[in-house]
């Protein structure tokens, strides 16, 4: 796990790349490789890398060159069949003076080009710089596991990098504001295609490459999954596939225990996590070092599912809990290290349990992908119930006997279930934009109609906040419902969640690696016939079925459940001021974005508890934050704290 960056001027430029403006891109990502730092400058290009040292303690420092220099490379990620594929590169004259897989990466792109993708199994993003054909290489995986983030000047250079802090430290461009993506964050949580909130910053896609020459871009899709592959009418046993899968999940797990220094795992007690630890704790002869975080507070604290789980496989198990106090004091400083605002309040738990890791390991394994890859989320169901009876309902009610029932159901429910009924096809139209793209935001296209002043409206009123999920919902339109679903949120949805995995475990210089998102097991899961994801009630249906006799029944019967953070109460008492400051406060209103009297209203139902909007005022507070830092200049306040270890429980 490393931190790389990069720079190549165009032959218009005429010039010569800045060993310091080259030093401060690479130095600004010193956290992502505290253990060693290296340059490579040719004229007009020049490479940089920051290294935690995973494997090849020794010798593999970067940027690293082919046996006649003729290539130059920096690397971020592991690639776990590396080794299958030295015997045969010597074998066709290639010469190793290392043990890394960056080696191999070099030699795979000799043999085969731009296609020595196709042969890398594991988590990567690389530049490769090809001093023959002055032509830039620029790779990332197929889930998008590893960030790559670019900028194209208008004069044809290229930068690029690990993260957008370091484009900004090369003052690559000023930083400003892409109003054209705040419909899609401020609905999605993040933007769903290669914006950024950053005006001129891209991202490069997963499954994605790049070509540079001569100031001139080529992008192109070397990977991806079709949902029209799933085995909808295929008539194998259940059996069958439950044993494949399991296989893959297997190999994946041992591929990942692939390291030349201590390795651990993050354990929320959820069946993912656990299902990782059972494989697991059967590959290696001492007790994994597990590690779990939770809010030191009654209903933000799960930790009893995690100690079952370690004391299931004997796992030598700490713990974190965090205070109030430590989540305000991290969040601009966790902000700064994701570089865009942060999508879930979880990431501030993601840091500390990462930074409680890091006293210990180097490497953790974690649960990410399960979730978008086996319909683990209950809005696949409620989406599909929905669907379905609003279809019924709809076909066989009139609108007259619609408002008479909509009058009735809201009189006569209990004010819990009262909330709820709006999101359901009693209320809502029996389509995909109103039960699922509305019905899961964080603000409506109507609620940001409200909350945008006249002139962003105007600005913005042909941008669609769900163009980007439509894109990847529509693409496979013969699919059935449930694999368009997951299609698209693992094409966006995942890449938020990756993006904040990656960044808080690399704030605190610990490498993450993800054992569900190997991409052959992903390939057969997208495969699977729905039946195997979501069984009636059942989310996940061949997890369980492939963990059955290894996990507990506690943990396999355990429904899906959100990191819990208690912030809905923290808004309404000890964080108030946080909303009077970066919601409601003079600067916010002086960038004439928002309506006040939205945003007073926003904060007004809340802490009476008249309304539930602490992901809308999680998701202000956050947009104000980055603002401050990233667009004002503001420096951090303070350093981030340190949580000392929980003693160990009886």
């Amino acid at each position: 796990m490393c931190g790389i960056s990069g720079i190549a001027h165009s032959p218009r430029r005429k010039t010569d790349v800045s060993e310091a403006v080259l030093v401060r891109m690479r130095d600004v990502l010193q956290h992502r490789g505290p253990d060693d730092a290296g340059l490579f400058i040719e004229g007009p290009v020049g490479l940089a890398h920051r290294r935690l040292s995973i494997v090849d303690l020794a010798t593999g420092h970067q940027p690293m060159s082919n046996e006649d220099g003729s290539l130059q490379i920096v690397f971020n990620g592991e690639i776990y069949n590396h080794a299958d594929y030295r015997p045969d590169l010597m074998a066709r004259g290639h010469i190793y003076f290392s043990n890394s897989d960056t080696e191999t990466i070099l030699h795979l792109y000799e043999e085969f080009g731009g296609h020595c993708v196709d042969h890398l199994r594991g988590m990567f993003a690389f530049a490769i710089w090809n001093r023959r054909t002055k032509e830039m290489f620029i790779a990332r995986d197929r889930l998008g596991v590893k960030p790559l983030y670019y900028v194209h000047a208008e004069d044809g250079s290229l930068l690029f990098a690990s993260e957008i802090k370091a484009l900004l430290a090369a003052n690559a461009l000023r930083p400003e504001l892409n109003s054209a993506a705040l419909p899609d964050y401020l609905a999605n949580r993040s933007t769903c295609d290669d914006t950024t909130l950053f005006r001129g910053v891209r991202r490069l896609l997963p499954g994605h490459t790049l070509r540079w020459k001569e100031g001139r871009i080529k992008i192109e899709r070397y990977w991806d999954v079709n949902p029209n592959d799933a085995e909808e009418g295929a008539s194998r046993p259940v059996a069958n596939y439950v044993g494949e899968w399991r296989e893959l999940f297997r190999t994946s797990v041992k591929l990942r225990l692939m390291s030349d220094v201590p390795l651990g795992m993050f354990l929320s007690g959820g069946i993912d996590s656990s299902a990782i630890a059972a494989v697991m704790s059967q590959m290696v002869t001492e007790p994994i070092k597990t590690f779990s975080v939770a809010f030191n507070a009654p209903e933000a604290n799960e930790l009893e599912y995690a100690r079952v789980v370690a004391q299931a496989f004997g796992t030598d198990h700490h713990e974190v809990l965090v205070e109030p106090s430590d989540f305000a004091a991290a969040l601009q400083h966790l902000i700064w290290h994701e570089d865009e605002p942060l999508a879930h309040p979880s990431s501030v738990a993601l840091y500390f349990v990462a930074q409680l890791a890091q006293r210990h390991v180097k490497v953790v394994l974690t649960g990410e992908g399960s979730d978008e890859l086996l319909a683990g989320y209950y809005r696949y169901r409620t989406t599909l119930l929905n669907l379905s009876a609003g279809r019924l309902y709809h076909r066989f009610s009139t609108a007259g006997i619609r408002r008479l029932v909509r009058g009735v159901a809201a009189g006569l429910s209990p004010d819990s279930l009262a909330r709820k009924l709006p999101r359901t096809f009693l209320w809502r139209s029996p389509d995909i934009d109103a039960l699922y793209f509305d019905n899961f935001a964080v603000f409506t296209r109507h609620m940001q109609r409200d909350l945008f002043s006249q002139d962003l409206r105007d600005q913005l009123e042909q941008v669609n906040p769900y163009a980007g999920m439509r894109h990847y919902f529509d693409a496979h339109p013969s699919a059935s419902l449930l694999q368009r679903l997951l299609y698209a949120d693992l094409k966006t949805y995942l890449h938020e969640l990756l993006m904040k995995q990656d960044q808080m475990s690399m704030a605190a210089s610990i490498e993450s690696r993800v054992p569900f998102l190997d991409h052959k097991l992903v390939e057969f899961s997208t495969a699977l016939p729905d039946r195997l994801k979501l069984r009636g009630w059942t989310t996940k249906y061949v997890l369980r079925e492939a963990m059955k006799g290894l996990l507990p029944e506690l943990i396999l019967k355990r429904g899906k459940m959100g990191f819990p953070v208690p912030l809905g109460r923290w808004f309404r008492h000890a964080f108030r001021p946080i909303l009077d400051e970066f919601v409601l406060g003079k600067r916010t209103a002086a960038r004439g974005l928002f309506e006040p009297d939205f945003l007073r209203r926003l904060v007004q139902e809340h802490v009476a508890g008249a309304a539930n909007h602490t992901e809308r005022l999680w998701t202000l507070v956050n947009f104000e934050m980055w603002q401050r830092h990233f667009l004002d200049g503001e420096p951090l306040r303070g350093t981030l704290p340190q949580v000392a270890e929980a003693p160990r429980a009886r």
